[in-house]
């Protein structure tokens, strides 16, 4: 039962986080606002607007603008780890040049040190 809910839950979020459902929440909306208008009365406008119209309309619009945000967010972060991944590899051939110089220099090192003890052994 917890996953056909969630898959409700998933398929209905994805229905109303959308642009035309917002199109058709203000049709529904706009059908009463000739009534409110009509009754002159400040308070039934203000309502309308407040808890109809607001609340009808902007719920699918703050939906589908989060889910941009999350999809931008997403690409940052993708593009963020590629970059790292990047320079990680970098980084491992950097190390791995320093590794082979480092042991080109204690070879010559020890050459140094054999001529020294060479010319030391002459004298």
């Amino acid at each position: 039962m917890k996953k056909f809910n969630q898959w409700l839950a998933s398929k209905i979020t994805s229905a109303v986080g959308t642009m035309w459902c917002a199109y058709i929440f203000a049709a529904i909306a706009l059908i009463s606002l000739p009534s409110a208008i009509k009754s002159h009365d400040p308070i039934v406008i203000v309502a309308w607007v407040a808890q109809t119209f607001l609340q009808l309309v902007l719920l699918s619009i703050i939906m589908v603008g989060q889910d941009v945000q999350s999809k931008g967010m997403q690409q940052k972060i993708s593009e963020t780890h590629a970059a790292s991944l990047g320079e990680f590899e970098l980084a491992k051939e950097a190390r791995e040049i320093a590794n082979k110089e480092l042991q080109e220099l204690k070879e010559i090192a020890r050459d140094i040190h054999r001529v020294i003890r060479d010319v030391e052994g002459k004298k």
